[in-house]
């Protein structure tokens, strides 16, 4: 077995023991109920460059534990769905799915403010409803219908919408648009900062270096994110770089490592993270996470490792049972409150899917609607043969 899976799969039962006993130690009850608990995360964090480090001790209401596992129920949900409308060649192309990552977005998200944005690569379904796109346009943009948040337009790898700057299918490419985003926060003087997102496959790209680098000699408010889910397109971690230590790779630049799988420890990490950059400068921040599905829909995801691998790490370590699990034990949800978020959920998702399958697809004069978001000149430009109007309608979430 390889030994990345054993960073990410194994939890001591003692880890489990002392994080239910911390948290029980930090009860508030209100008429028998708990409303909120103080829990240890799961795996102590690694730093790099920091003397200290993100809260190992955090505490977690009645309504965030609610929120948190309605969300990445939902991610889930929809990830499913959209795996199956593959299969039924509904949805053509690239899809890539987020299944087992839940927790990393999801984290990074309760840590967010208003001001601040993200970015990542094309593996960005579950971000793209987080930031305010429902069901209906995540599933509508993947079949390619006037439901879809870009209007059928973008597919898997091209949503948007504000705050979210997308989806980008080249490999590493969002890393240094990131960073502008960055500046442009700084330029601004708005207080906010950016998520760069990219996977353990891309940090070994040049432009994600080039990035670290001038970010660091600007000072910006950046937070690289590595989601190390342990495997490229269909390469280990390991065989694929010679230090799979993401976190330290940033050279001169602090970093965390942080359980990937842990949605409190990923938002105890991120909020550290984005007091730090806001006043020193960009960070690294690594989640060891796993995805279940392969790379791609093309890809069956167990040429390069077993099925007892992947079942392995769904029954030790899968983020949503593990947090609905620690939830019940506290006393912050009822299995009752479980079984109605599964049942909304799965209604709204179902409810979403039926309404994909059967939307209508954009005309053809809409196809070139809205190529520029200021256009300054009356026709399209590099076209050959065409004489094409710009026409604006301002009709996608992005506008």
């Amino acid at each position: 077995m390889l030994r990345t899976l054993s960073r990410v799969s194994e939890l001591p039962i003692i880890v489990k023991q002392l994080q239910k006993n911390a948290a029980q130690a930090g009860v508030a009850k209100t008429n028998n109920y708990a409303t909120e608990a103080t829990v240890q995360v799961n795996r102590p964090f690694k730093l790099h460059r920091l003397e200290e480090g993100p809260e190992t001790t955090v505490k977690l209401t009645k309504d965030e534990a609610l929120k948190y596992y309605t969300q990445m129920q939902t991610i889930r949900r929809i990830e499913t769905a959209a795996g199956n409308l593959y299969k039924e060649k509904i949805i053509r192309g690239f899809c890539h799915l987020y299944s087992g990552q839940e927790a990393c977005a999801v984290g990074m998200k309760a840590a967010m403010r208003d001001v601040d944005n993200i970015i990542s690569a094309y593996r960005v379904h579950g971000w793209t409803y987080l930031m305010g796109v429902p069901p209906l346009g995540v599933l509508g943009e993947l079949t390619g219908v006037q439901s879809g948040c870009a209007r059928g337009k973008g597919g898997s790898m091209h949503m948007y919408c504000p705050n979210f700057f997308g989806g980008n299918g080249i490999v590493g490419a969002q890393v240094p648009l990131g960073t502008g985003v960055g500046l442009a926060c700084k330029y601004k003087g708005n207080g906010g900062m950016c998520l760069a997102l990219y996977g353990d496959g891309a940090a070994n790209q040049g432009q994600v270096f080039e990035a670290y680098n001038m970010a660091y000699l600007w000072k910006l408010p950046v937070i690289f994110v590595c989601e190390n889910n342990n495997y490229g397109m269909g390469t280990s971690s390991e065989r694929a770089s010679c230090n799979t230590d993401y976190y330290t790779r940033g050279d001169a630049l602090p970093g965390i490592w942080v359980d990937g799988m842990d949605v409190l420890a990923v938002r105890s990490a991120t909020e550290f993270a984005i007091k730090y950059v806001n006043e020193q400068g960009p960070l690294v921040m690594e989640t060891n996470t796993y995805r279940y599905s392969g790379h791609s829909m093309s890809d069956p995801g167990t040429s390069y490792r077993t099925r007892e691998e992947i079942q392995e790490v769904r029954q030790k370590r899968d983020p949503i049972t593990s947090f609905k699990e620690l939830c019940i034990e506290l006393g912050l949800i009822t299995t009752d409150e479980v079984k109605a978020i599964d049942l909304k959920v799965r209604k709204e998702v179902d409810e979403a899917t039926a309404q994909a399958k059967g939307g209508a697809e954009l005309g053809l004069s809409h196809l070139w609607t809205d190529v520029y978001s200021n256009n300054l000149e009356p026709k399209l430009r590099g076209t050959n043969a065409y004489d094409i109007d710009h026409i604006q309608e301002r009709k996608g979430v992005n506008h």
